[in-house]
């Protein structure tokens, strides 16, 4: 049983939050990620888990949209109302994280919010076309990676990289010889000609 299923999250103060999430094992960061209420704490609580390592692209995503961005997306940073300048800003640092590719994608995951993700995009060409631009503008070759399964390799292709003659003792002496090379890595090296 995780840490914090059955906690109530209704009560406690701030910094009860923030310090049972840090009690919290990384593997189930993630999941809390997903389920931490935004009307509670989102800019101590959620702005702490979101800067942790092992936060998925995913989670973070979901994440984000469970924020409701689309309230003020269009709205001037001065203009946010102040009970929810807190909860942009964690959306603020959650996308520019997603941008500069702190949260990984993993192969063959897929995200709850799909359908958000997809609209999302769609609203942001349109601003584009439009000459319009909201607060959050996501990468969509970062979010690639996750809706499109780029990670996956095509194992057909991937055999073809491999070096042609391969050779027991390379395989041996690489790591000495060549400072941890090895065959898988030099599958990537030209073909000598013959």
């Amino acid at each position: 049983m995780h840490l914090f299923e059955g906690y109530d999250w209704s009560t406690g103060s701030e910094a009860e939050h923030l310090a049972l999430v840090q009690k919290v094992p990384r593997e189930d960061l993630p999941g809390l990620a997903r389920a931490y209420d935004w009307s509670m704490h989102p800019e101590a609580v959620l702005g702490w888990i979101m800067a942790q390592k092992g936060i998925d692209l995913g989670a973070a995503l979901e994440a984000f949209f469970n924020g409701e961005p689309e309230r003020f997306n269009y709205i001037r940073k001065r203009d946010v109302p102040p009970e929810f300048r807190g909860a942009a800003r964690v959306l603020d640092n959650i996308c520019l994280r997603v941008n500069s590719g702190f949260y990984l994608a993993y192969p063959h995951q897929d995200i709850a919010a799909r359908k958000r993700v997809a609209r999302w995009l769609e609203f942001q060409q349109s601003d584009r076309e439009e000459g319009r631009r909201g607060r959050w503008i996501l990468d969509e070759r970062i979010l690639s990676t996750l809706l499109d399964d780029t990670l996956c390799l095509d194992a057909g292709r991937e055999d073809q990289r491999f070096a042609r003659d391969p050779s027991l003792l390379r395989d041996l002496f690489s790591p000495i010889l060549e400072l941890g090379v090895t065959q898988q890595i030099m599958r990537f090296l030209p073909s000598k000609p013959r």
